[in-house]
Parts: structure tokens; C-alpha cells; sequence
């Protein structure tokens, strides 16, 4: 973690909104917040704030043209509270130890404490790194492990638009199968091209690997065919570590990119 300290910030303070259905207009506010209005009948503004890491790669200058990829990642509820340090416990920061030339942009929010991850704060954070930072939105994956793989089903089936690429870690739940079962069309689109790849334990007492197999299964009924499973036979609830260790995730990663904006 200390060969981390260097090359992590943590951002703190972010003003986000907290409902999906909000026109989202940007307006002044204290240093490092982003203060976002509802423009319904009905007025009214609300903020939730979270701290989060930020990685930027060697290389990275803001004021060069070149635009890089980025991972949001999730961590798990062992993580929650208060020190923004914990969102490093595990994940991709670990591997970022080993091979400091990490060619993204890696941002690692903090859940607070007794909290579940929240599509609209997450989204929140995505969009301000994405305005203040030199991101390729066309190359923004997602990831997450337990809890955070709850997590990433979640963002991922509610803005499967978003993102290039998605790998939910020992995640599931049946209430995102039920919502999916009822997308419209234009979702229905997006997720049948939407490249999953999930990983799960075969031993795995805290989540059943059959969440994973459940939502790769509904994915594959949408008609999408890059939607994979990995199973490791033997793994319990820590699934996370070999995968995160794993290049070939990454190299999967840069593999996808969402199509140029018309």
C-alpha cells in the first residue's frame, strides 16, 4: 500500500445527485462539489457526497490531447466507512503494485458504512471524473467484487450505455433479473452488446455462484453473445484476488471500446 501512496489521490467531497430521473444541470458550488438541480414541476436539489482514490497513469497530462481509458471499481462491504484507503484493500490497486504501468485511469469510491452502493451517486462520480479528467468515454469498463459486484450488476443493467465493458465479481440479484425482464427497447439494445465477463467461486458460502450463472443466463436470453462466465471450481467467496491478478482482464478491457458518437 505505501508504493501506492504516491500515484493514488483521494478526492474527497463530491456533490452528486440522488435521483436517476433528474435533468442534470451544472451550477456553482463549494470547491471540488458539483451542485445538481431537478428541473421538474417540482423543484427541489439534493447532494450526496462520497470520497474516492484516483489513479492516474504515467503519462498522463491533462493538457495532451490523448484520452485514457478508465476502470470504476467497486469494492466489497468488508470495505465500507469512512477511510477512503479501504476502497484499496483489494482490487485492481493490488495489481497496480506490481505493474505501475497501468494504462488506465482508475477511480475506487467509498461506500459508507451500513450503506449499498447507489446507481445515482456512482453515476454522479463518472460523470464529474469525466468532465475534469482526460477520459475516452468510449473506453470506461466497469468492475466490482462482492457487495460491489451487486453493485456493478446494478450500474451496468441501468446504464448498460455507459460503459465499454463490464466484470462483476461474485455478484447477482434477483431484483436487476425481475427489472431486466421489463426493459424497453432502447435498454434491450444496449444490452444485448454490452460485453460481461463474471467470475464466481464454485465453493462460495456467502453469494451462490448460480447469481452469477442466473444473470449471464438472462444476458444470453437479451440475444447477447458476449456475455461469459468464469467459475473457479474451488474458490470460495474470495474470487477476487486471482481475478484481479489475472492480465488477461485487462487485456480484455481494451479489447472493447463503445462505438464513436454519431
Amino acid at each position: 500500500m505505501k508504493n501506492l501512496v504516491n500515484i493514488l489521490l483521494a478526492v474527497g467531497a463530491l456533490g452528486l445527485a440522488s435521483c436517476s430521473t433528474m435533468k442534470a444541470q451544472n451550477a456553482a458550488s463549494a470547491p471540488g462539489g458539483t451542485s445538481i438541480e431537478n428541473l421538474s414541476a417540482q423543484k427541489f436539489s439534493a447532494t450526496m457526497r462520497a470520497d474516492y482514490l484516483l489513479f492516474l497513469p504515467r503519462g498522463y497530462d491533462a493538457q495532451d490531447a490523448k484520452r485514457w481509458p478508465l476502470i470504476l471499481f467497486l469494492h466489497g462491504a468488508g470495505e465500507r466507512g469512512t477511510n477512503v484507503w479501504q476502497a484499496a484493500v483489494h482490487g485492481p490497486t493490488k495489481y497496480i503494485e506490481k505493474h505501475p504501468e497501468f494504462p488506465f485511469i482508475l477511480v475506487s469510491p467509498i461506500c459508507s458504512a451500513g450503506a449499498k452502493w447507489s446507481d445515482d451517486l456512482l453515476l454522479g462520480i463518472l460523470d464529474s471524473v469525466t468532465t475534469k479528467y482526460a477520459v475516452d468515454t468510449n473506453r470506461i469498463y466497469l468492475t466490482g467484487l462482492s457487495m460491489g459486484g451487486f453493485g456493478t450488476w446494478s450500474l451496468a443493467t441501468t446504464y448498460p450505455e455507459r460503459f465499454a465493458a463490464v466484470a462483476p465479481i461474485c455478484g447477482g440479484d434477483a431484483f436487476i433479473g425481475a427489472g431486466l425482464s421489463r426493459a424497453d427497447s432502447r435498454k434491450e439494445a444496449a444490452l444485448k452488446k454490452l460485453p460481461v465477463w463474471a467470475f464466481h467461486g464454485g465453493k462460495d458460502p456467502v453469494v451462490p455462484h448460480e447469481e452469477s450463472e442466473r444473470m449471464i443466463q438472462l444476458l444470453k436470453k437479451f440475444g447477447n453473445e458476449e456475455a461469459k462466465l468464469t467459475i473457479y471450481p474451488d474458490a470460495g467467496h474470495n474470487s477476487w484476488t486471482v481475478t484481479y491478478d489475472n492480465p488477461e482482464l485487462y487485456q480484455w478491457f481494451l479489447s472493447h471500446e463503445l462505438p464513436p458518437a454519431r
